[in-house]
């Protein structure tokens, strides 16, 4: 079935080389110009994916996000941003989006994060190993005083419910399910995204670092930890 994206950019020249690139691609693309109109056709249409410019006249992409979460809408969203500071970046997160791609980017890498993004809303977006599921009791993870409703996607913090996108649950489901183990980079790209953005990417440190701020608590021990020079663990120190 060819999957539907509904494309928000206002720069006309990127706006058509993406819908273009994105077609050929094999899939549906509805293209418009700004956040009024993203709205209006997310809301006549449920596309299977959003893929929205921050940086837009009027409504833009971050308030876009904002509404159609507050309307329990969760439609997978990517966020097309010129911003580089990772405080923009994360205010992208915050608004409730799942993932972002800084301009000027590789249409490729576009593919991979709508390929992730797609596959994680269709079904696990990783594999355990068999041996390793016996486990755990089917749809729970449980760790460091950590829990995972995987089927329900929600999570806890002893009895702290922990509001997560799309992407932070997955990442730590991954990390849970490891814990003890340290991942490096490469392992997690390839698990969360399909896909390795290279050693300039800093993809993965925003995610880690969002994460950790919603899990830390005052007093309580921290439960990612950097191994400098290979990638993270989860572990209750």
């Amino acid at each position: 079935m060819t999957q539907t994206v509904l494309l928000a950019e206002d720069d006309r020249a990127i706006r058509h080389a993406l819908e273009r690139a994105l077609t050929l691609e094999g899939y549906q693309v509805t293209a418009v110009a700004d956040g009024v109109e993203a709205l209006a056709q997310a809301h006549r249409t449920q596309p299977d994916v959003l893929v929205l410019d921050v940086m837009m006249p009027g409504i833009d992409g971050l308030q876009v996000c904002r509404v159609l979460r507050a309307e329990g809408d969760r439609t997978p969203i990517l966020m097309l941003t010129a911003l580089v500071e990772t405080a923009d970046r994360i205010a992208g997160l915050d608004a409730g989006a799942d993932d972002y791609v800084v301009k000027p980017f590789d249409v490729e890498e576009v593919f991979a994060r709508l390929r992730a993004l797609l596959r994680r809303t269709n079904g696990s977006s990783f594999e355990i190993p068999k041996e390793e599921e016996e486990k755990i009791p089917t749809g729970q993870v449980a760790v460091a005083g950590l829990r995972m409703d995987v089927q329900a996607r929600r999570a806890w913090r002893g009895d702290r419910e922990l509001e997560l996108t799309r992407t932070e649950f997955d990442l730590l489901e991954l990390l849970a399910r490891n814990a003890g183990i340290v991942l490096d980079h490469a392992t997690i790209y390839d698990r969360i995204w399909g896909y390795d953005f290279g050693p300039g990417s800093k993809n993965l440190a925003v995610y880690v670092g969002y994460l950790r701020r919603k899990l830390d608590e005052p007093g309580a021990p921290a439960l990612i930890h950097t191994v400098r020079g290979v990638g993270y663990v989860l572990r209750e120190d």
